[in-house]
């Protein structure tokens, strides 16, 4: 085939794919999970079932390629966030603040019980592991630069954040959104690390107490 004819064909194709998870959003969103159909989507959508059903077999087909859509332009929205600023602080500031606002923005889709279909999705758990490093990598910048705490790893810390911000989504405003995001700054800044040897280590060996007059310990008196 032609060039041009190929890449008609292919505008086409992104068009119609386009034009499905479009209306499947708005009508979740609006309407609920349980709204979906396949009859509905080819209406709304303009397009015919038989053509519809070409591009897609089922409604959770549907709902699963929208939810990767969305996957890709959140996690793009975070780095250029990240990317407008060199200040390794001001950077983690405005991802976290970035990452909880979105939380809270959809929010909507959790009640429709959109997620209970796709947290069973790979690429929520690819794209939970490529934010973790996203996180961490800015918060091992921050502890190199001072701004942020280096008595704990940036793993943990990111996992912490990431738990943290989750809350965003049961919020009621987007001011309580950014107040949840400057407590969690918090635990991360360097004034939250906790002076050395001040809490017990968990993982050394436990030692037994001995009191005076405890026998064979110190202070105690032999017995005759």
């Amino acid at each position: 085939m032609p060039k041009l004819w190929n890449e008609t064909i292919d505008a086409h194709r992104a068009a119609v794919r386009t034009a499905v998870l479009d209306a499947t959003a708005a009508m979740v969103a609006e309407h609920g999970l349980a709204s979906v159909t396949m009859s509905r989507i080819a209406q709304d959508s303009g397009i015919g079932r038989a053509t519809l059903y070409k591009y897609f077999p089922d409604v959770e087909s549907i709902l699963r390629a929208w939810h990767e859509r969305q996957i890709g332009h959140h996690l793009q929205h975070l780095i250029e966030v990240r990317d407008r600023s060199s200040d390794a602080g001001e950077r983690l500031e405005a991802v976290l603040r970035a990452f909880a606002l979105m939380t809270h923005d959809t929010s909507s889709h959790h009640a429709s019980g959109l997620a209970a279909v796709l947290h069973r999705d790979p690429q929520v758990v690819q794209a939970h592991s490529q934010l973790h490093t996203l996180i961490e990598d800015l918060l091992a910048d921050g502890a190199r630069q001072g701004s942020v705490r280096s008595d704990v790893a940036p793993g943990e810390l990111a996992s912490y954040c990431l738990h943290a911000l989750a809350a965003a989504g049961h919020l009621p405003s987007r001011a309580a959104v950014h107040r949840l995001v400057t407590v969690t700054l918090a635990g991360v800044h360097p004034a939250a690390a906790s002076e050395p040897d001040a809490a017990p280590d968990p993982d050394a060996p436990a030692h037994p107490r001995h009191h005076v007059g405890d026998r064979n310990g110190p202070g105690s008196q032999p017995h005759e």
